[in-house]
């Protein structure tokens, strides 16, 4: 019984997303302020509430205008049902799938209202809306679409809001979306156990003023223990510490209490106590869960009875285990419950803090098997139905997940911004990727790249343009100070190889991730014999570009090489394909010599270095070739002149290309209630 799918509408950015659930681990990435939190917020209000509320804050910026349109709507004296149908709703609807041969249905056969016996699927709607008959109040005092009118209106919303709406939940016929049955809220909390490991976690490197985060988890484990239903082997654990305190108690109700009498003050001297007052005295009660929260420290064992507070482990290895403690102390919560078929999902944000690398990588690959050692360990085998939903922001647990596991939070652009889902198990499941998708999973796991969180993207051949594209970039910045300078944006370069650069651009579409693809002509001749051949040539003399990049750019699906007069024939524009484009070398400002790697371009956009200032176009590609360094020696090449000799132009098909990756997309604009406008009739 997993949850498979969230549909969530008008809250914060999440407009209007659906996002599929993986079985056991969702990895949700993407950049900042993209949504990833919102995500995690509205579980927290749902579980977390006993009476789950929201503010104006949390409605979609695109739900303004729906406040206005109702309130147009009323002043206009349309009738209820078409006021409250533009009125905004906050909505999380969750899909559930079961199996259908499951005897005991437990607390979910509650939520099934369907009458098909093969559906083996249940909806449950959380709504946040406007309560019955309250239209009136909503729009109380506001008696036009004027500016000051509106300004009042929208103001109103922020106290009007909490007291006018209420969450409703039903359970949704799948079979028949208009067929629903209302809910209790306390069964909705018994199917459905959600935990969150926060991002921040309260851990610190201050030392000299401690923060024993680990035995406040300890005091919520005793608290768990003490349940009806928890399991035996915890309620045993409880008791023999209740039996100690009790001991401890019973020595506190005599000795301990009978000389903290002596400390009370001699009221006798002022008459007190009189006749009708009574005595004073003390009683002092220990309190287990107290102690735990506030006087249970971890100690680190450290050999020769030496034991070191919490504080002196590395805020790595405290992070880990604090994460394993509440990933435990969830577990027995889930043991604790009186209800069969429940389910758990754990959001965990940003597990990476203060962990290395490789431990990161361990983390997100291992994370399903601590909850079935659990399983194995503690429950008889019995399975804990929980969903981990991970949201980071590390390349290295991104790349490590599962592709499919992978959904990717994008901001759009525009005046009102909003997260759109994009899910790689959706976007890659078709044949003609495959060899695509298992590439991808291969290149990034091996190379850790952060295509998921950067603003733009750089993708180029070898190891030359790797070392030098810093300077590159630093180059093209310096030629106009008044252009958007590339070296303040957040991009990641990539190398990639040219045989190699056309399994992204799926990938790169599939982010809408602004990206610049630098590659070389490759020219070739085609020769004819017993066996036609493509072997190098200058560009002045081939017939075909071998670039698999290239070619698969602009003639995908064809077959053999791409001809060169068609690549070079090329403009800027049709160099652009969507959010990418293509760099190849080009002939330098009023010349016509090209060459056909990025050395020989970086020869011919500096021909003085070369001492080939002065001679022909056709000699000077000649010259470029021999002039290039040989494949082993191309680093050396790119750092000779990355440190020695820095004082160089920048071949101009790159020049071309940073110019076009540079310019930023139009910002969304910040929206503002003042600023609705009033709608046209």
């Amino acid at each position: 019984m997993k949850i498979k799918t969230l549909e969530i509408k008008n809250f914060r950015l999440l407009k209007n997303v659906t996002l599929s659930l993986e079985d056991h681990t969702t990895v949700i990435v993407g950049r900042n302020n993209s949504g990833k939190t919102s995500l995690t917020e509205i579980f927290r209000r749902l579980i977390g509430d006993k009476n789950p509320s929201f503010s104006i804050y949390d409605f979609s910026l695109s739900a303004m205008q729906g406040f206005v349109k109702a309130l147009h709507f009323k002043l206009e004296g349309r009738d209820d049902d078409e006021i409250r149908a533009e009125i905004p709703y906050i909505e999380i609807r969750i899909t559930i799938e079961y199996p259908v041969d499951l005897e005991d249905l437990g607390i979910l056969g509650d939520f099934i209202i369907d009458l098909d016996p093969a559906s083996n699927v249940a909806i449950i709607a959380v709504k946040y809306a406007l309560k019955n008959g309250k239209i009136e109040s909503l729009f109380e005092g506001v008696a036009d679409m004027d500016e000051g009118s509106l300004k009042i209106f929208m103001k109103s919303l922020k106290e009007r809001i909490p007291s006018l709406f209420e969450t409703h939940i039903t359970a949704v016929d799948p079979t028949d979306p208009e067929n629903t049955a209302p809910i209790e809220y306390s069964k909705f909390r018994s199917v459905l156990g959600a935990s969150f490991i926060n991002a921040q976690r309260g851990l610190d490197d201050v030392t000299h003023s401690e923060k024993d985060v680990l035995g406040k988890v300890l005091a919520q484990l005793f608290k768990t223990s003490q349940s009806n239903a928890a399991p035996d082997d915890m309620k045993s654990n409880s008791a023999e510490l209740k039996v100690i305190v009790d001991d401890i108690q019973n020595k506190v109700d005599t000795d301990f209490n009978t000389q903290l009498n002596k400390l009370l003050p001699a009221l006798g001297l002022f008459g007190y106590p009189g006749l009708s007052d009574p005595n004073l005295s003390t009683e002092t009660t220990i309190d287990i869960s107290n102690i735990l929260e506030s006087h249970t420290k971890i100690r680190y064992g450290q050999g020769n009875n030496l034991f070191l507070p919490e504080t002196y482990n590395g805020l790595g290895s405290r992070n880990l285990i604090y994460i394993l403690f509440q990933l435990f102390e969830f577990f027995r919560r889930y043991q604790s419950r009186q209800v069969s078929n429940s389910l758990d999902i754990i959001f965990i944000e940003e597990p990476e803090a203060h962990l290395h690398p490789q431990m990161q990588q361990i983390f997100i690959r291992k994370l399903y098997e601590i909850a079935n050692e659990f399983s194995k360990t503690l429950n008889d085998g019995k399975p804990w139905p929980v969903q981990f939903v991970v949201t980071t922001h590390s390349t290295h647990m991104a790349n490590e997940a599962e592709f499919e596991a992978i959904r990717y939070f994008l901001t759009s652009s525009g005046a009102e911004r909003h997260t759109v889902v994009k899910d790689l198990r959706k976007e890659f499941r078709t044949d003609d990727l495959k060899e695509d998708k298992e590439f991808l999973h291969k290149y990034l796991t091996l190379t850790k790249c952060d295509l998921y969180f950067a603003d733009k993207a750089i993708l180029f051949e070898g190891p030359a343009e790797r070392l030098m594209m810093p300077l590159l970039i630093a180059k093209r910045d310096e030629l106009d100070l008044n252009k958007p300078q590339l070296g303040l944006q957040y991009v990641t370069a990539i190398e990639v190889g040219g045989a190699f650069a056309h399994h992204f651009y799926k990938f790169l579409d599939f982010l809408e991730l602004q990206c610049l693809v630098i590659t070389d002509l490759d020219s070739v001749l085609m020769t004819k014999g017993e066996k036609t051949t493509y072997p190098g040539s200058l560009v002045q003399n081939g017939s075909h570009t071998s670039n698999a990049g290239i070619k698969n750019w602009f003639a995908k699906g064809t077959e053999g090489h791409y001809l060169l007069p068609d690549c070079l024939a090329q403009t800027a524009e049709t160099k652009v394909s969507g959010s990418r484009r293509i760099a190849f070398q080009i002939a330098e400002e009023g010349k016509t010599a090209i060459g056909r790697s990025f050395e020989e371009a970086f020869i011919l956009a500096n021909r003085e270095h070369f001492g080939i200032s002065e001679i022909s176009e056709n000699d000077a590609e000649v010259s470029a070739e021999k002039f290039a360094p040989e494949n082993k020696k191309k680093t050396e090449f790119a750092l000779k002149y990355s440190l020695e000799n820095t004082k160089w132009n920048a071949p101009k098909y790159i020049l071309e290309g940073l110019d076009w990756l540079a310019v930023k997309p139009v910002s969304p604009e910040m929206y503002i209630a003042e600023d609705v406008k009033q709608p046209t009739k």
